[in-house]
């Protein structure tokens, strides 16, 4: 019996045209770009190495956690993972120690220094003395008056100046702190020979020698600082500075933060565990992870592999200008087995802050921090570890061997991140360079969307170079994408009150659909580019080329184009520039949610409606006025016309308010930064006066020229031929016109001279007529 139910048609599973790209990432544990594989699904865990806090807060730092930034926004908001992200603070630290030990005592040398005295002056000579021996045993040691005419020598880059330099970029740095102290001892010398001891001046020497004193001070008395408060509060000053700067760099703060202080008894159980594992040791009331005992050791699980130290960089292993950084300045080698082994625990000295341990009071070193905070709030294993490239080795090798010790485990970090050395104009950004530029000092002279973009431009795992010409771009960048998203909020303002439905059609025709596939064309291709290890230069790029194939498609268009399809390609636009982080605030308005947003400057329930409205009222209503005066005046349409451009060049510009004029017969109205229109009306004022200017110069030349000319004219024809006009003696007579007739001898002149004569004196004639009558129309002024 036949089958007679209905059945549906047959389904065909779509075949895709395009695939969609997977992302790869760039991950230093592999030196190439792999597949991003979670651990859980799309739940990524992350651990970003954060600061540590004993002095402002730099470019390099805006470089890194910037990027950092931008990649974590990529993760979550662009591909839609569940990041969780845990940065940490080092608050304890050898740098920490010693700054805030130097500044305590620089203080309490300020403090008792109640006047200038002979002794005051004689110790700041003696740490001068200590500086310059102990920092410049390579530059010339002459007789302490002399040394302005070292100096002067270093500041010309004599050739043993350029020597030392070759030998130590710091000696900059050195020259510097020397000479702001030689200068204060010079100028302490001049007013205590005054009898002028008031405390400015002792405080005036103490700054001027701050360099020298603080490393004299704190060989002599660190050892005497115990009070822990003293660099916990140092770290807290500069940690909340730095935090304030990622604020204003619009950098997210991260999902748990972390201190070091906050975690020193879970980093002793830690390291008790490593020792316990047969990978450590106890020196000194030192603990040392051992590098030889670990690599290559096999797991104590029941698995067959072997652990490994230095995954990230293996060949430096055994560089030691890179192993003693990783130390820091006031670690004891004590008893340390090998070069590469590392500290976990460090024995304090009196001067360092301390903590109970089973080896005595002391303090974590510094790799084993992160291990600690990362593995107590991720656990044994994450998927994302970033940081500066600087710290590749020894610090995230150091990490990861201290780490797979102790949870005993093959692969801590799954994927290592890291960010490219920031230079400065092609320099390594140093203070001994005096290329160094703090975040406070960047933010002065560009906004965080400007460096932002700029960090968007480049490779996020590359060297960078920081200089103008990058900032500029970024600057012509945001003013390409900033007039674009005007123009969009202009249009659909305007296409809100102009038309109503079914007055131009559907909209789509070859040209609106050419640029819906355009569009779509570039939404693959900016996922194609951020799967491509974010490559947020590509990706840059393509927003950058829709907007300005969008722009050639109006300037076709104008009041034909479907501002509906270009609505589309803005809002794609504002949502990538914003999930980049480039956006601020609300984007509230007729744009519906296109362009960079605004920052929020109070409560919107609290807005002062006469302070925000009084201004356009005021220009309105002067311009009714100016209007109906005209009117009553029977002014002319030149008038009314002269009037209406006033209020768009003048009154309306300080509001923020451009009118554009387009074909028939409504203006285009757009809201743009008053400071933008008012510089672009400033400089269109200034081109005009200097293009009046140069014709004004010009007529005066040529003025003058005519004067010059004239006043030619001025000797009138029958005198021209006669002294002293002619050199006395030339002729010997002439006739009623004054046209010579023999020479000074007495012979008569020769026809060929005669005829030449005649000509320069009709000539002359012809020009004296022309002077008299510019005399005469001068008013007879000679």
């Amino acid at each position: 019996m036949a089958d007679t139910k209905v059945r549906q048609a047959e389904w065909i599973r779509p075949t895709p045209i395009v695939e969609e790209p997977r992302l790869k990432i760039y991950n230093s544990l592999t030196r190439e770009k792999t597949e991003f594989i979670p651990i859980r699904g799309r739940q990524v865990k992350w651990y970003n190495c954060g600061p540590t806090v004993y002095e402002a807060s730099h470019m390099g730092h805006a470089r890194n956690y910037v990027t950092q930034d931008i990649l974590r926004r990529i993760l979550s908001d662009y591909f839609g993972y569940d990041v969780f992200f845990v940065m940490n603070i080092t608050d304890i630290d050898d740098k920490i120690i010693i700054r805030s030990r130097q500044n305590y005592l620089l203080e309490q040398l300020k403090a008792k220094s109640t006047s200038l005295t002979t002794s005051l002056i004689a110790e700041v000579r003696e740490a001068w003395q200590q500086y310059r021996s102990g920092k410049l045993a390579t530059v010339p040691n002459p007789a302490e008056t002399a040394w302005p005419d070292i100096f002067q020598q270093f500041t010309a880059r004599d050739p043993w100046a350029l020597q030392a330099l070759q030998q130590d970029e710091k000696v900059s740095m050195h020259m510097a702190a020397l000479q702001s102290a030689y200068a204060g001892l010079e100028q302490a010398d001049k007013v205590i020979k005054r009898n002028d001891t008031t405390p400015s001046n002792a405080t005036e020497l103490i700054e001027a020698a701050r360099d020298v004193l603080s490393l004299y001070l704190d060989k002599l008395h660190g050892s005497s600082v115990t009070d822990p408060a003293i660099p916990r509060a140092h770290a807290a000053h500069w940690e909340d500075q730095f935090l304030k700067d990622m604020d204003r760099l619009r950098v997210m703060p991260p999902d748990a933060l972390t201190r070091v202080t906050d975690y020193v008894q879970e980093i002793a159980i830690f390291v008790q565990r490593v020792v316990k594992r047969g990978w450590a040791y106890e020196a000194g009331s030192s603990v040392w992870f051992d590098t030889a005992a670990f690599d290559h050791a096999k797991t104590q699980r029941p698995d067959d592999w072997e652990h490994v130290y230095a995954k990230l960089e293996p060949w430096s292993k055994n560089n030691k200008k890179l192993l003693e950084e990783g130390e820091g300045s006031l670690t004891s080698t004590s008893g340390k087995r090998s070069a590469s082994d590392f500290a976990l625990w460090k024995a304090s000295k009196p001067g360092e802050p301390s903590w109970p341990s089973p080896w005595g009071p002391g303090r974590p070193g510094w790799h084993i921090e992160c291990s600690v905070m990362a593995s107590e709030v991720l656990g044994e294993q994450m998927d994302l570890h970033s940081g500066g490239i600087d710290l590749a080795f020894p610090h995230h090798d150091n990490e990861m061997a201290q780490s797979e010790a102790y949870h005993d485990c093959r692969q801590w970090v799954n994927y290592f991140l890291h960010t490219g050395h920031l230079h400065i104009e092609g320099l390594k950004m140093s203070k001994s360079l005096k290329n160094f530029i703090t975040i406070d000092d960047a933010l002065r002279v560009n906004t965080a969307r400007q460096l932002r973009l700029t960090f968007l431009l480049q490779p996020w795992n590359g060297k960078m170079d920081y200089k103008e010409a990058l900032v500029q771009e970024a600057r012509s960048v945001e003013t390409a994408i900033n007039n674009f998203f005007t123009l969009i909020k202009a249009l659909i303002a305007e296409s809100n009150v102009a038309l109503t439905a079914g007055d131009r059609g559907h909209g789509y025709h070859e040209e609106e659909k050419e640029l819906v596939a355009q569009l779509q064309t570039a939404q693959h291709e900016f996922r194609v580019a951020l799967c491509d290890s974010f490559n947020t230069q590509a990706a840059m790029a393509t927003i950058q080329d829709i907007i300005s194939k969008t722009n050639i498609y109006y300037s076709k268009k104008k009041s034909a184009a479907n501002i509906s399809v270009m609505r589309v390609v803005a809002l794609w636009g504002t949502k990538m520039l914003r999930m980049f982080g480039l956006g601020e605030g609300n984007q509230a308005g007729p744009g519906g949610g296109i362009g960079w947003g605004e920052a929020a400057t109070g409560e919107v329930d609290n807005v002062d409606r006469d302070s925000l409205l009084m201004p356009y009222l005021r220009v309105l209503s002067t311009f009714r006025d100016d209007v109906r005066k005209t009117a009553i005046g029977h002014g002319t349409p030149k008038d009314f016309l002269t009037l209406c451009d006033k209020l768009r060049d003048e009154d309306l510009v300080p509001l923020g308010v451009a009118l554009d004029d387009q074909e028939g017969d409504r203006a285009l109205v757009k809201l743009v930064n008053p400071e933008i229109l008012m510089r672009a009306r400033d400089e269109k004022a200034a081109a005009a006066a200097e293009k009046k200017r140069a014709k004004a110069a010009q007529q005066e030349a040529q003025r003058q020229q005519r004067i010059a000319k004239l006043e030619r004219g001025r000797l009138a024809p029958n005198e021209m031929f006669k002294p002293p006009h002619v050199p006395e003696g030339t002729y010997g007579s002439w006739d009623e016109e004054g046209l010579p007739l023999t020479e000074g001898e007495g012979q008569e002149l020769s026809k060929n001279k005669v005829k030449t004569n005649k000509k320069r004196w009709d000539e002359q004639k012809k020009m004296h007529e022309e002077w008299k009558k510019w005399q005469e129309e001068e008013g007879g002024r000679a």
